[in-house]
């Protein structure tokens, strides 16, 4: 892949358009949108490298840097994040349910969590161009709890006989899981081979950063400055001027117009507190789901017969009157054998792994907090919300009612998942005067000319998978800044 690439030293005193933090989703998707409209150029500001899909596969790894030398975690709970070109785009699983139209809406529908400044209908034409770029598989199913105004891009992946019965059973709640790993072969990208390897795809089947918007960094308007830090923005009133940047041990300075804020859930924030722009509840909120794992022994029915790593979503128990007093649970059915196959002759593949996973509220006391010496990111996370461990127990107690349409021999709880690798939180969009940071244009509420972008911004918590809704996020917020 071609990058139009800067030093930090080049670009010393230098004048942008557009300065972007960060290349993860949201800074990405978000410049994919404004280059339709940018006069004059855009920088790219990463503190990772550009590492190649074929280098990652050699090296096992998405990055040279390791996300816990990043932040001082005061805590057990692990924060997986890719400081790297691309960002999650390098390592996720490509998982991308949409939020559902209740989560933008839970306190006022259930009394709990806070309300998103947009609907799912205001963004809901975002999410089609999001899984357009994507090249999203899906099933055309989804659409009777996700309404959607285009069809997916690629039929679904095969699901397994297991889902087949689901299906049959719960029309209305049992679908394939969209995924991002294509289902047919694109000019840039082979077919998913549900060898269960996502984070690093050995057939280059997932979007990637590389394989979906390589024009992106090769673009004439857009400079990629890698392998360097962002410290502080500079700012005059309520009008951001600059950044101090830091790479090989100097210190440099760039000006621009306009600024976009998406460094992850960790960094973003610690940025901000680093410059003193500490509007509203900036830091606090650190969230992600709550989930489990389960392992069901089939009696007669064999799995692992489908075309992905997780095949099946199940809504049952996602929405309701129950949200007002413990969480929605969204059940995923997995392609693959985390505990092994079965020992019994002719039943090895007769068992079901199942993900139960849970929103949880966010609370301002599980924050991101600074050194005040060194300025560098601390994780001060005091655990899970009761509300968000009841909506798993509610998943694991509902599961043998869920899973009558198969011939159930057992139901068998692993374990407590330590995390979804979802960090989410910490810059929250909402009204000016309730504690959010960022509007429903996700600008910053004192920074004007400030964009912030990424899961940073989630005020509450969905069971689904984040990453597609930041996608159509960005895209949104450019769309409506230059619109």
């Amino acid at each position: 892949m071609e990058i139009n690439r800067v030093s930090a030293k080049d670009i010393n005193e230098e004048h942008y358009e557009l300065v972007v933090v960060g290349s993860g989703f949201g800074s990405s998707f978000f410049l994919t949108e404004a280059l339709k409209h940018l006069t004059g150029r855009a920088l790219i500001l990463e503190w990772g490298d550009f590492h190649p899909w074929d280098w990652q596969i050699q090296t096992q790894s998405s990055s040279a840097i390791k996300p816990d030398s990043t932040y001082d975690n005061r805590g057990e709970k692990p924060w997986n994040t890719t400081i790297a070109l691309g960002g999650g785009m390098n390592c996720w699983y490509s998982q991308t349910p949409r939020l559902h139209p209740s989560d933008f809406a839970i306190r006022t529908r259930y009394g709990v969590g806070n309300d998103w400044p947009l609907s799912y209908a205001e963004l809901e034409p975002y999410y089609c161009q999001a899984e357009q770029i994507m090249s999203i598989a899906g099933d055309p199913d989804m659409t009777r709890v996700l309404p959607r105004s285009q069809p997916f891009p690629q039929p679904p992946h095969k699901g397994s006989s297991i889902d087949m019965l689901m299906k049959e059973a719960m029309p209305d709640h049992h679908f394939i899981m969209p995924t991002g790993r294509a289902r047919v072969a694109t000019g840039t990208r082979g077919v998913c081979c549900a060898n269960a390897t996502c984070n690093l795809c050995p057939m280059n089947a997932k979007f990637t950063a590389q394989n979906g918007l390589a024009e992106l960094y090769s673009h004439p308007k857009v400079d990629v400055c890698l392998k360097t830090e962002v410290r502080t923005l500079e700012y005059q009133g309520n009008i951001i001027k600059g950044v101090t940047i830091r790479s090989d041990g100097q210190e440099f300075k760039v000006f621009g117009d306009l600024f976009v804020l998406g460094a992850n859930a960790i960094q973003s924030p610690a940025i901000l507190l680093r410059s003193d722009i500490n509007f509203g509840e900036t830091g606090m909120g650190l969230h992600e789901q709550v989930g489990a794992n389960v392992e069901v022994y089939l009696d007669g029915l064999g799995n692992f017969d489908g075309s992905t790593i997780t095949t099946g979503l199940n809504y049952s128990l996602y929405d309701g009157d129950f949200r007002k007093e413990h969480s929605a649970c969204l059940v995923y059915f997995e392609n693959r054998w985390p505990y092994g196959l079965r020992p019994e002759i002719g039943r090895w593949n007769q068992t079901l792994p199942l993900m139960l996973v849970s929103e949880d509220l966010p609370n301002v006391e599980n924050r991101v907090v600074i050194d005040p010496q060194t300025g560098q990111a601390i994780i001060d996370y005091r655990g899970e919300s009761d509300y968000g461990m009841k909506g798993v127990q509610y998943g694991l107690d509902s599961l043998e009612k869920l899973l009558a349409p198969l011939p159930v021999e057992s139901i068998n709880f692993r374990e407590w998942r330590l995390t979804e690798s979802h960090v989410q939180g910490t810059l929250r969009m909402g009204q000016v005067d309730d504690g959010s940071v960022v509007d429903g244009h996700m600008v910053h509420h004192k920074m004007r000319n400030l964009v912030v972008v990424g899961t940073a911004t989630y005020p509450s918590c969905s069971p689904a998978n984040p990453s597609l809704t930041a996608a159509a996020l960005s895209i949104r917020a450019a769309d409506l800044l230059y619109s």
